[in-house]
């Protein structure tokens, strides 16, 4: 077996023995001869607190690659924390995404075990693996176990933004508000309810980059470390095979991510994220792909937002490949998995032990559930919509809209007793998309106004060029694309604008004459908000980065580089 590290380690010349002299410190000379490198690429971190426990699994990876003869080697990457970085993490996924393509192919390893939890940690891990092309196999690092508070289990996100809500609405005491803080994160782990975390691990399971079964294993549950282990010798196996991510990554495989995503209701983010990763691969995605695969595919996980269970519930009552063998008929039997196998050979033995968590096919909790694609005067380019976490009564709705020009603007405004607004009205909200934030942040589920609330609103529609957090709900439109920052008709809309949407006829239109929009300019408001950052990397990522409807990756870091480095260091 011709293993890539030996261009670094095999020889006598000087190079040689700098690559191998430095990397001593305590290995046995064998580990330069013909046992695979291994990278485990680590996104632990403290601020990024999902991901703070990615050290101990690495204990367990590096066992199992040691054990299958492979030499482990720690490679702290790039770790993007959800919860506290500003303005959002979004804008830094295609920057750890391009920076881990650079480490692996820059340093003497024949493969890579790749360790995320949080939101945009999976996605940009396997972005540039994709653009590498080394053998690559994921290790999901799992849901936390469910809090509770008085009384009542809590899903994190989901019941933070319901939680909040009660307060504005006068319904519950910001002294209870707070003392929930302490039991909404019980444990180690990602977010416990179906949000963008939970989702592309399960993704990346139905891609097949994952050992089938890992994906929902909380994180605090000791089956986790053993499937590290497994996925470790796994590793060293995938080498010996060279079974790369472009030999079994095709879009059959998507095809598949597109079923799973739609059947346990997943985030609307993991959209963006597989155009993304599509893209690194050079297979043609496209939103539509989504619309025809995905968005009659019934609901069958009965999860917080769109239903009522957590991540631990999910894992206990069968997990994914439960869920796929529901709907086995929808996927691509062709796709096949890091074990070199399909994935639909794993789903013989794969039964539902909670019916109440994972429903039937004949019994779904939605009967046709996955996120559909809108398109119309107001979002030539494509929108999305969730269905399963919307209201029944707004997927058709007309209404006047209510503009608000940046987030600074809607925070300044919503609750301004004077707002002209009324349930029927159409929230708009716009500058946030790629450009215009920059970074697309979570903000599409804009909050109701105070006044609402306390007259028992609980949902109204809400069009923005942002993303949501996975873990929201209500009905809202959003990735609208073009964005207002990229010339896209949201950035002319006014108030008292009417909007009509119809999620069963895929629409979502400005009920203005076309030569009437073909006048308009976008106000100074709107202009002002959009960023336009003078250095570094958010002058790079503005000048570069494309539409949501793509993946919202850079121009210049679609397609692949391969694993090749033709010069040497000394």
């Amino acid at each position: 077996m011709k293993l890539r590290s030996a261009q670094w380690y095999a020889g006598q010349d000087r190079n040689a023995y700098i690559h191998r002299a430095w990397m001593r410190r305590g290995v046995p000379a064998d580990a330069f001869t013909g046992r695979p490198q291994i990278a485990i690429a680590n996104t632990a971190s403290d601020l990024t607190p999902c991901n703070a426990h990615l050290n101990e699994v690495a204990a367990s990876v590096r066992n199992g690659v040691y054990e299958a003869g492979g030499i482990p080697l720690d490679l702290p990457v790039i770790s993007l924390g959800e919860t506290q970085m500003r303005p959002t993490a979004m804008l830094w996924r295609n920057m750890a995404a391009m920076a881990t393509e650079e480490m692996l192919r820059a340093n003497p390893i024949d493969g890579v075990v790749l360790l995320g939890g949080c939101d945009k940690t999976i996605p940009s891990l396997l972005m540039a693996a994709a653009s590498v092309d080394l053998p690559a196999v994921v290790v999901p690092g799992g849901p936390m176990l469910t809090g509770t508070f008085r009384g009542a289990p809590l899903g994190c996100g989901t019941d933070v933004w319901r939680l909040s809500e009660e307060v504005r609405a006068g319904t519950l005491s910001n002294e209870e508000f707070t003392r929930s803080e302490s039991a909404m994160i019980r444990s180690r782990g990602h977010c416990n309810t179906m949000g963008t975390a939970s989702t592309m691990a399960i993704v990346a399971e139905a891609l097949g980059t994952t050992v089938p079964g890992t994906a929902g294993i909380p994180a605090a549950d000791s089956r986790l470390l053993e499937a590290a282990h497994g996925t470790g010798r796994l590793a060293v196996d995938m080498v010996a095979a060279d079974r790369r991510p472009g030999t079994f990554l095709t879009r059959a495989s998507f095809h598949n991510a597109i079923v799973a995503l739609a059947a346990v209701g997943g985030s609307t983010n993991a959209v963006v994220h597989l155009l993304a990763i599509a893209g690194r691969l050079g297979i043609d995605l496209t939103l539509d792909d989504f619309d025809r695969i995905g968005s009659r595919v019934p609901v069958l996980v009965d999860l917080l937002p769109a239903g009522r269970f957590l991540m631990d519930d999910f894992h206990r009552a069968g997990g994914l490949l439960a869920v796929l063998r529901e709907v086995r008929d929808l996927l691509d039997p062709e796709a096949l998995t890091v074990t070199g196998t399909p994935l639909v050979d794993h789903l013989d033995d794969a039964p539902i032990w909670d019916p109440e968590v994972i429903r039937t096919r004949e019994k779904p909790l939605v009967a046709e559930g996955g996120i559909a694609v809108l398109r119309g005067s107001l979002a030539p380019q494509g929108a999305l919509v969730k269905p399963a976490a919307a209201s029944p009564h707004l997927l058709r709705h007309r209404g006047k809209a209510v503009v608000f020009d940046s987030i600074e603007d809607f925070h300044a405004r919503v609750d301004d007793p004077d707002l002209d607004i009324d349930a029927d009205s159409v929230m708009v909200l716009r500058g946030c998309g790629p450009k215009g934030y920059p970074g697309m942040p979570e903000v599409s589920n804009m909050p109701l106004p105070r006044k609402l609330l306390e007259q028992g609103v609980r949902d109204m529609v809400r069009v923005c060029d942002g993303r949501m957090s996975g873990t929201a709900y209500g009905t809202v439109v959003l990735h609208v694309t073009p964005e207002a920052a990229a010339g896209g008709p949201l950035a002319l809309v006014r108030t008292g604008d009417v909007i009509s949407l119809d999620v069963q006829a895929r629409r979502i239109d400005l009920e203005v004459p076309a030569d009437e929009l073909a006048r308009r300019t976008p106000n100074e408001a709107t202009v002002a908000g959009f960023a336009a950052p003078s250095r570094g990397w958010e002058r790079l990522y503005v000048d570069h980065v494309q539409q949501a409807d793509t993946g919202a990756d850079l121009d210049f870091l679609t397609g692949s580089s391969g694993s090749e480095v033709s010069r040497e260091s000394h």
